[in-house]
């Protein structure tokens, strides 16, 4: 079996259509008419990087820049990379399927500390070197953002520029200092570093070197006297910011599949734990009229179900009962939900509420984050039980049947009564009841708190792996009951989190070192491997402790010490000052300033819309609406190509969001969860293409047919060609037994002729499956196989019988006659042709 192309490997994997790179709205350009090759590389599976928002805002803004060309590339699954390495195939982009060392640029996105090991994975399939030293211009650049990088140290030695802040503005400077470098014929790297430290928000490592004192904590001496601290960039005026109006539509599961608009950047709570709520400062809202352009153009460009408004507290935006009135009245015609990722206790205002008995119940979230109100003051997290019992109630009483809760053991100053203060809050709300006088369920969510920089509590220690597993098992007892889901995140992966979270620079070689011994998607618990962590830490004598459980003082200094990220240090000590006394602070946004030191209130300051109409605006309902006729058609489409790397369930998402776009008006089932009339004949297995697949669609009486041909086919991805539409039969033909044709092509060498004769000869050939709860079925190939003969050497036709409840595939018919192994079946091409 030879494996030459990336398309070799496809038929051998999970999830194929993660490496297509045929999604609706991807941007392809000719490389060769651009002068910069950008590669945006996230270092988690596609399901997680295709969800991440701030990915689709620099793909956007990259490819609106005629010389540029911005293209995407996410960390293989383990099976896929095991396939690259073994056939010397180097990890490409999804756009163009170009080696990633081709590109100019590359650039990923750091969001967790537990992905970094997978940074070197992809950097070794693309055959470039870890270290930026090792780097030189022959190599393409690698740089880095995303919030991990408010501490960059830890992983700074692997990057020529790290960016730190909002990257908007910033990316699009640094790569015209690109082209401007390359057009002067200078072939120096360190002329472009130089260039790009003069960016507001670039870090360049290499300009700052680290040196250790005696007790081992690290300073930073800079190269240059003019770029001695680095400040955090921001996008000063975020309504008027680039928005991605025609975001990528991701194939397979994302784990965001819906539409997100950002509705505000930045939050003002002031919790003392929270790095976002610190980093992401000053709050800056989109207008209501923005809003509501944006969200119909992405509706326009997507046909998502489903709508969800993004911000790091939602329910803080200043028009959200006028906002959530006028994009329901909006949608919900075309059965679009609108929801709220989460509600903070004690925003649910009356009017919010009416809203959102509308909304599709899909999550509650609340975060009370500790048990008692002592501990909840600590943390500036200023919400009383009170107030948590009101919401839990409210959205009981709103038809919710599941909430989650969020807390936290191990933040400063916790004791015994505040953990079982967690236990009496929760087994309190357990007791409430909705409005049919059922209890719901609640999920209770644990962390190990982890201090975080550029936070009051970023000098705090963080509870040893001991004392974090017991009280987590003392929760778990104490909440072992029905009504209550625990769950818990493993203290292992937090401490290994808080290592990297507050580490220096000397940690490079522990996390190379651990990339060797097999770790990789430290993330997933399926693949963490602490031990593994543990012998690497040995082997690099770094003391896990010294950055974990050590408490620090105030005076010491901190590896991200040149990292200006707004926040002033005497804000922060201030702040943890007045959490060891239980001392409140003010939200900003309606009180006084805080002088945190992150305004200059001359470009950069607060920024919302609070001279909204909070008007009522008519809300759509169904007996608004005339009664409509409406007709079924039949749809004949072909599966060819790539597309047969369509699961049926991920097709059928496909159509339906094809249908929205060409704006094809269908009928809906009733219910609050309406859904689209539509059904398909078959549901063909991943790898099978077809010539003809048929689905039935129900739409308004004055769509014509004809019209349906053109306006689906211009939404649909490669592959997926939709060829004769025509009004359903009254009645569906009989379906008791049908019969398909398959042509397969093997894709080296031939079929055994003697292996075919003998089971023609055969009076009997049984397969045996064992289904759900080990039933098991039998079934006699000779009975479902109604021919079958080679065309050529290399080309079987068969003709398989279908009957319910009973069906076999190809794969499995050639699987038993010629005894074949599985990964040469599933490179053989199997087309259906009846």
């Amino acid at each position: 079996m030879s494996i030459t192309t990336i398309q070799d490997i496809l038929p051998l994997i999970e999830q194929p259509s993660r490496y297509l790179g045929s999604e609706i709205n991807t941007i392809k350009k000719d490389h060769s008419k651009v002068k910069l090759r950008f590669a945006l590389a996230f270092p988690d599976l596609y399901e997680i990087g295709t969800s991440h928002f701030g990915l689709q805002i620099l793909y956007h803004i990259l490819n609106l820049h005629h010389e540029i060309a911005a293209e995407r590339v996410f960390a293989p699954g383990t099976d896929m990379e095991a396939h690259l390495k073994s056939s010397g195939i180097p990890i490409m982009s999804l756009e163009s399927h170009k080696p990633l060392d081709q590109f100019d640029i590359i650039g990923f996105s750091l969001l967790y500390e537990l992905n970094y090991t997978n940074i070197l994975t992809m950097l070794e399939l693309a055959n470039i070197p870890f270290f930026a030293r090792q780097r030189d211009v022959s190599h393409p650049l690698v740089i880095a953002g995303g919030p991990c990088t408010c501490n960059p140290e830890p992983v700074a030695d692997f990057f020529d520029a790290i960016v730190v802040g909002d990257g908007e503005n910033v990316i699009i400077k640094m790569s015209h200092a690109w082209l401007a470098w390359k057009k002067s014929g200078k072939n120096d790297k360190e002329t472009l570093l130089r260039m790009w430290s003069h960016v507001e928000g670039v870090y360049i490592p290499v300009f700052f070197k680290p040196k250790y004192d005696e007790n081992g904590f690290q300073t930073l001496v800079p190269g240059f006297s003019d770029y001695k601290t680095v400040k955090r960039a921001v996008v000063n005026d975020l309504n008027n910011a680039v928005f991605p109006d025609a975001p990528i539509i991701p194939y397979g599961k994302p784990v965001h599949d819906r539409l997100r608009i950002e509705v505000s950047r930045g939050c003002t709570r002031g919790c003392r734990f929270c790095q976002a709520g610190m980093i992401y400062r000053p709050v800056r809202e989109r207008s209501l009229e923005t809003l509501l352009s944006l969200s119909d153009a992405c509706v326009a460009s997507t046909g998502y179900e489903d709508m969800s408004l993004l911000s790091l507290s939602t329910g803080d935006y200043e028009c959200i009962v006028p906002l959530m009135e006028r994009l329901m009245a909006r949608y919900k015609s075309r059965r679009i939900a609108v929801s709220l990722p989460s509600l903070r206790a004690g925003t649910l205002s009356p009017a919010l509420m009416q809203l959102v008995k509308r909304v599709r119940k899909t999550g509650f979230t609340i975060a009370p984050e500790a048990g008692s109100q002592r501990l909840r003051d600590v943390i500036n997290k200023n919400i009383t039980q009170k107030e948590i019992a009101d919401t839990v109630r409210d959205a009981f009483g709103l038809g919710w049947r599941v909430i989650k809760l969020y807390f936290m053991v191990g933040l400063p100053t916790e004791n015994d009564n505040d953990l079982q203060a967690i236990v009496d809050l929760v087994k309190m709300l357990r007791q409430i009841k909705g409005s049919n006088g059922r209890r719901g369920t609640l999920n209770v969510s644990v962390a190990t708190f982890i201090p975080k920089s550029h936070t009051p509590f970023q000098w705090s220690s963080q509870i040893s792996l001991t004392e974090s597993k017991q009280k987590i098992r003392r929760l778990q007892k104490n909440l072992k009951m029905p009504g209550i889901q625990f769950k818990f995140q493993n203290p292992e992966a937090s401490m290994l989190e808080g290592l990297w979270a507050r580490g220096d620079r000397s940690l490079g070689r522990l996390l190379l070192n651990a990339y060797r011994k097999g770790c990789k998607f430290d993330g997933w618990s399926d693949k963490f491997k602490y031990q593994l962590w543990q012998e690497a830490c040995c082997d690099e004598s770094v003391d896990i402790d010294f950055y974990t459980t050590r408490l620090r003082d105030t005076a010491e200094p901190l590896p991200w010490d040149h990292i200006d990220a707004g926040v002033t240090k005497d804000f922060l000590k201030s702040e943890l000052l007045k959490a060891e006394h239980g001392e409140y602070t003010v939200d900003c946004r309606s009180g006084d300033c805080n002088s945190c030191g992150v305004c200059d209130f001359e470009i950069i300051e607060p920024k919302v819309f609070d001279d909204c109409e909070e008007g009522t605006v008519k809300i759509f309902s169904a007996d608004d609406v005339k009664e409509t006729f409406y007709k079924k058609l039949k749809i004949s489409f072909s599966k060819r190509g790539q597309a047969k790397y369509f699961g049926h369930l991920e097709q059928v998402k496909i159509f339906l969001r094809a249908i929205r776009r060409a704006g094809i008006p269908v009928k809906f089932s009733e219910g609050f969860h309406p859904k689209p009339k539509i059904s398909f004949e078959d549901s063909l297995p991943i790898g099978l293409e077809s010539l003809n697949e048929i689905f039935y669609l129900s739409v308004r009486g004055d769509v014509k047919p004809k019209n349906i041909i053109d306006r689906l086919n211009e939404h649909l991805p490669r592959g997926l060609t939709v060829f004769h539409c025509q009004l359903a039969p009254a009645k569906s033909l009989c379906k008791a037994s049908m019969s398909s044709t398959y042509m397969v092509t093997k894709k080296d060498g031939f079929f055994d002729a003697k292996e075919l004769k003998c089971f023609v000869k055969r009076r009997e050939l049984v397969v045996t499956r064992t289904g759900p709860k080990g039933k098991v079925k039998t079934i006699d190939l000779k009975e479902m196989v109604l021919n079958i003969e080679l065309s050529a050497p290399n080309k079987l036709q068969m003709t398989l019988r279908t009957e319910p409840g009973k069906t076999v595939r190809p794969f499995e018919v050639i699987e038993k006659i010629f005894s074949l192994p599985g990964e040469e079946i599933k490179q053989a091409t199997i087309v259906k042709v009846s």
